[in-house]
């Protein structure tokens, strides 16, 4: 975020807490209880927000080096991701030109070629069909025409997107819509990666986002964890296209009043909450950033997500690497044992019938905006 835009939200903020107010809608939301636990909507979203769209997949730096490669299954799409020779990226579909196999699982570095497992076909970073066995015996399949499939893939702000049909269109300027400002100011393109951990719950993908939108919450689930950090039920929003901002103020935002605006370090006195719509959130934390993505299961009720931590400097002691995890333990520990529990509840008595809305107060912008939103993209598709 920019210094400018920075100091404009604290300013919201203390005016907030002098006021004992926070973000507002113009009115409460009623959310049909229909929007987690239908089938069919549940398909229509897999196949409008996730297998014909443009997907974040990280920080660039999960792909630091050439030689570097990811594969990534959480769209519903088999994707290969590379880091050519040239420092350019590459992305495929992560299945043989010959009868269909995945070429590779899991992640690595340094690689130089692929070689599938099943016949032994060779690809190369820029997926070109390199070599294969018995070479004669395919004379009527020739190697330039039998490379991996290409997707779209682009990387901008320290960010890569993958599409995952070979027609998706990708402009980061347009997917950040309005956000562009917030990141490019982080230098996210310097960040490391620290680690990722892959959770699966028994709940639909949109309460697991949900969890990210609104701090009403916090004095009451999280009140031995993280609630002592922060300002319950008070935070700034601002929408951004599709996409989202939310600014919650930590308690140590009082040391703020007295200090003229210009000695403000507000960074340390703020989290901001982004959502890349539709299943990518960013929680900016002090000066390092936790990335959440989130996609729909097989069922209704179930979400895969990967959670990542990103930092600002690679960790060079024991004492820094005790830092991380502290942080990133503290994290799992509020949305493991807190949060999703308590959305996996709430699943079972949507299921069992409880209620048939749920309410979105006006204090809660940020969740009215984002389910409005993925109605009206579900509407306008065919």
């Amino acid at each position: 975020m920019r210094r400018e835009d920075q100091v404009s939200e604290a300013r919201k903020l203390l005016a907030h807490l002098d006021a004992r107010t926070t973000a507002s809608a113009g009115d409460i939301y009623r959310n049909p209880v229909a929007d987690y636990t239908c089938t069919q909507q549940a398909a229509r979203e897999r196949d409008r927000l996730f297998r014909d769209a443009a997907i974040n997949v990280g920080f660039s730096c999960l792909l630091p080096k050439p030689g570097d490669w990811m594969t990534h299954d959480y769209a519903g799409v088999p994707i290969l991701l590379t880091r050519r020779a040239d420092g350019s990226l590459g992305a495929f579909l992560n299945a043989c030109r010959h009868r269909g196999a995945r070429v590779v699982d899991g992640c690595g570095a340094g690689a130089k070629s692929f070689s599938c497992p099943y016949h032994g076909w060779t690809y190369g970073l820029d997926g070109a069909l390199l070599a294969r066995p018995d070479e004669a015996a395919f004379a009527g399949a020739e190697r330039v025409t039998h490379g991996l499939r290409p997707l779209p893939v682009a990387e901008k702000y320290g960010l890569i997107w993958v599409g995952t049909s070979a027609d998706t269109h990708l402009d980061p300027d347009a997917l950040l819509d309005g956000l562009r400002s917030d990141i490019a100011a982080y230098g996210f393109d310097t960040y490391h990666h620290y680690e990722t951990r892959v959770l699966r719950r028994q709940m639909n993908w949109k309460l697991a986002v949900d969890t990210f939108c609104e701090t009403y919450h916090l004095n009451h689930l999280h009140q031995t964890t993280v609630a002592p950090l922060f300002h319950s039920n008070r935070a700034c929003f601002d929408g951004f296209g599709r996409n989202s901002r939310m600014v919650a103020a930590r308690r140590s935002i009082d040391a703020l009043r007295g200090v003229p605006e210009a000695e403000w370090e507000v960074l340390q006195h703020i989290t901001t909450v982004y959502l890349l719509f539709p299943n990518t959130i960013f929680l900016y934390q002090l000066d390092h950033v936790e990335a959440w993505h989130i996609f729909p299961g097989d069922k209704v009720d179930e979400t895969l997500m990967y959670v990542s931590l990103y930092i600002p400097e690679p960790v060079a002691s024991d004492s820094a690497k005790r830092h991380w995890d502290n942080n990133f333990n503290l994290l799992m520990a509020t949305v493991e044992m807190e949060d999703f529990p308590t959305c996996e509840g709430m699943q079972r008595g949507f299921a069992a019938g409880a209620l048939d809305a749920i309410v979105f107060g006006r204090n809660e912008p940020a969740l009215q905006y984002f389910h409005k939103n993925v109605k009206e993209v579900l509407a306008a598709a065919p």
